[in-house]
């Protein structure tokens, strides 16, 4: 065959998800998507492990900033509060998965930057070292197509979907603590959740 004809043919597979790409290293086969479900409040780090996989992160940004009209919104806080802004690729045994990126108040999380954020989880610090529990969160996912940007820290040949998930999170106290906007690989998540039957109502 000709060689504009395997290469169609090996962009039709990475678009199904059979196989991907890696810049300098070559094509390989696509692992098992992996099947994530909806029903508790955890970290990158948490559900990674309870698959069996070593987690690990690349820091991008880490920094103060300013809220922004729609952060501020999102957190409920006024415009202009500072925030802490923390931007990682999230790895499982050294494969890129998704791109985090967290905002949280910085007067709720004093000092937090100090922290190592390659190899800490940021629930496990929140709770050691803040005393804060996430236990409720509202969320929303959408399908999109990867940014050149986005495709190239997560090892995608473009056009490549990703899966955008929007997360606010809330402590025990009700208090709204974080807005973490992620995006995952299409090639390798789906998400899952159980439905029930809303109960009848009394007559």
């Amino acid at each position: 065959v000709s060689r504009m004809t395997v290469r169609q043919a090996m962009l039709d597979l990475a678009r199904a998800g059979l196989i991907y790409s890696r810049v300098g290293k070559g094509t390989f086969v696509s692992e098992p998507k992996i099947d994530q479900q909806l029903k508790t409040l955890t970290g990158f780090t948490q559900d990674v492990i309870g698959r069996g996989s070593q987690p690990s992160s690349r820091v991008l940004e880490a920094k103060r900033e300013s809220a922004s009209d729609s952060i501020a919104e999102k957190l409920r806080l006024p415009l202009g509060t500072e925030l802490v802004l923390l931007s990682r690729v999230r790895l499982a045994d050294a494969i890129p998965l998704a791109v985090e990126t967290v905002h949280l108040p910085h007067a709720l999380v004093p000092n937090l930057l100090n922290h190592d954020f390659e190899v800490e989880s940021l629930y496990a610090v929140l709770e050691k070292d803040y005393g804060y529990r996430l236990t409720r969160a509202e969320q929303s996912i959408e399908a999109a197509l990867a940014t050149p940007r986005q495709a190239a820290f997560l090892q995608l040949t473009p056009p490549a979907p990703i899966l955008v998930m929007e997360r606010l999170a809330f402590t025990d106290q009700g208090l709204p603590i974080e807005y973490v906007s992620s995006t995952y690989r299409g090639d390798r998540y789906k998400f899952r959740s159980i439905l029930t039957p809303r109960a009848e109502q009394a007559t």
